[in-house]
């Protein structure tokens, strides 16, 4: 078993439950990590033995350009796609932050932390 991670992942995006939010988008960052048996690619050097990373940024993309209202579905549909893409993954954690989210004061984001299972911390 071990961990893989993709870290400050970033994306413009249109992701809100204001309606200016769905036109003017926002920057968003995310970082995930993912629990797999990649016991086999460290013997074989083997790609298909293991979670492609870039395969797996080619995944997060497409979710993020499906526009969602809410940072915690968006986080549950790419966890979702992971899931189906590599079905070995046994946990996954995956914080989503929202850049200066228009909250009527300066904030430097909003996040949200999902985790695959839920008590996988």
């Amino acid at each position: 078993m071990g961990k893989v991670a993709l870290e400050g992942i970033e994306f413009h995006a249109y992701h809100g439950a204001y309606p200016e939010e769905s036109i003017l988008g926002n920057r968003f960052t995310l970082d995930l990590e993912l629990e797999t048996d990649f016991k086999e690619a460290m013997l074989h050097d083997s790609l298909k033995d293991t979670v492609d990373y870039a395969r797996l940024y080619q995944l997060i993309k497409a979710r993020m350009d499906v526009k969602v209202k809410l940072l915690e579905h968006l986080g549950h549909r790419i966890i979702a796609d992971i899931l189906e893409a590599y079905p070995k993954v046994k946990s996954v954690r995956l914080t989503l932050k929202k850049h200066h989210p228009a909250l009527g004061g300066i904030v430097q984001y909003s996040a949200v932390t999902v985790c695959y299972p839920e008590d996988f911390a």
